[in-house]
Parts: structure tokens; sequence; C-alpha cells
């Protein structure tokens, strides 16, 4: 999936993915931030985490998997709207 590198959306997204996990090692670390600001922290990251999923599952259907067959596109979009949901 080289070309998934030169996606600044798909780079932009790890790199804020980043900087949340940094900003939950960080406030482990902090004797006054409770337990609960941290899980709100990891609630947040596991849905930019499912994000992240989902458009990498998206790109790889596009560029690899159906390239360039003829597709219905409703029903790709009626199947990408159910992978986003439960993906």
């Amino acid at each position: 999936m080289s070309h998934v590198g030169q996606d600044k959306k798909i780079v932009n997204r790890v790199k804020r993915l980043k900087g949340q996990i940094n900003s939950i090692e960080h406030a482990v670390e902090q004797p006054d931030i409770s337990c609960i600001e941290i899980l709100q922290q990891v609630a947040a990251i596991k849905g930019a985490i499912n994000g992240l999923m989902s458009e990498l599952m998206e790109q790889h259907l596009h560029h690899h998997v159906l390239k360039e067959a003829k597709v219905d596109q409703n029903e790709l979009d009626e199947f990408l709207k159910v992978l986003k949901r439960y993906g």
C-alpha cells in the first residue's frame, strides 16, 4: 500500500493519533488527572483508530480490489456506509 504514504489525509490522521497517544502517556504520569479524563482520551483514540481503519479499507478496496472494475456505485456506497458503521 505504498500509495497510502502519499495521502495527506491518512498521514494527518496518523499524526493526530500519535499526538493523542503521547497526550495519554503524559496524562497517566500526572497525579491530578482523573481516570475519567484518561478514559475519555482513550475513547477518542478508539474512534480515531476506527476512522483510520475505515479509510484504509476503503482505499484498499478502490486501489487493489476493484481497480478498474465496473461497479454499481450505489451498492458500493451502501457497502462502505455499513463498513464504516460496523467496521
